[in-house]
């Protein structure tokens, strides 16, 4: 069962420098919910990590709002929790590969338990019980005591998805999963997502530029776009959000994806170059 876990009213995003505000985007207005891959499309500079970023709380909002349901249908600002509740509120998945050594994926994973174990951050026998139910449940039993160092991109990735994992927060956000992966290894990532998020009811959503695999396997797709693109030039919504059969009905994926030498199929959602003639 789905619920409505991350809720965009009017938000908008984007930096302030010097007292001047660069807005990225506004007028965001969507919901993520619980128990489904969300993937977030868009061109390059059109402000997906902005957005990832602003929505983990890493930078504020220029305007508008963003409220979590946490359990009991409890409703908060992002912006008025402090610290210590976000880390258990809030995974973070990064792109960025590691640069730690000498450290074992279990040894890692288990510091996903950081905001439970206290200032000394010594595991009791249910953190270390966590720490193995999360490398079963992404079927890492295998990697628990190999050097991380010795990961294949993919191996690393993994970790850290069960790192996230046991850290137990309801929401778990990713920027580009999938980046230094080959494609099988990408469709074993995206599945395993999507399982997570079905299985956990965890809600899961991630920034991708792996198009045509995020619309076979998401069950959301949020599509940003600039603002004043329009085929009537009116001004629209910067984020179109729907299923993918949603979207490929309403012609947005079309209008994103095709170009010359390009065409999109919406009853299949795939992606076919056609041939110079």
């Amino acid at each position: 069962m789905s619920n409505e876990t991350v809720i965009l009213k009017d938000l908008s995003i984007g930096y302030t420098t010097k007292g001047n505000e660069k807005v990225v985007a506004s007028g965001l207005n969507a919901a993520i919910n619980s128990g489904e891959l969300t993937c977030l499309l868009g061109q390059n500079g059109i402000g997906k990590s902005t957005l990832l970023r602003t929505l983990a709380a890493f930078q504020p909002a220029l305007g508008g709002n963003i409220l979590l349901n946490t359990e009991g249908n409890h409703t908060s600002h992002l912006s008025s929790l402090p610290s210590h509740l976000l880390s258990r509120l809030i995974g973070v998945v990064l792109t960025e590969k590691l640069a730690i050594k000498n450290m074992t994926a279990e040894e890692l994973i288990a510091m996903g338990r950081a905001p439970y174990t206290g200032f000394w951050g010594r595991l009791t026998d249910e953190d270390h019980q966590v720490v193995r139910e999360s490398i079963r449940l992404v079927g890492i039993e295998s990697l628990a005591g190999r050097m991380i160092q010795t990961l294949s991109d993919g191996e690393r990735q993994k970790v850290m998805i069960a790192k996230a994992l046991a850290q137990q927060t309801p929401i778990i956000y990713l920027d580009e999963p999938t980046a230094f992966l080959d494609y099988p290894s990408k469709v074993e990532m995206m599945q395993l997502l999507r399982r997570l998020a079905v299985q956990e009811q965890k809600t899961i959503f991630l920034s991708t530029h792996d198009v045509e695999l995020s619309l076979q396997v998401a069950d959301c797709i949020w599509l940003m776009e600039s603002e004043n693109h329009s085929t009537f030039n009116i001004q629209h919504s910067p984020l179109s959000v729907g299923t993918p059969h949603q979207l490929a009905d309403q012609g947005v994926l079309s209008r994103f994806i095709e170009r010359e030498g390009i065409a999109f199929d919406r009853d299949s959602l795939t992606i076919r170059i056609i041939a110079a003639s």
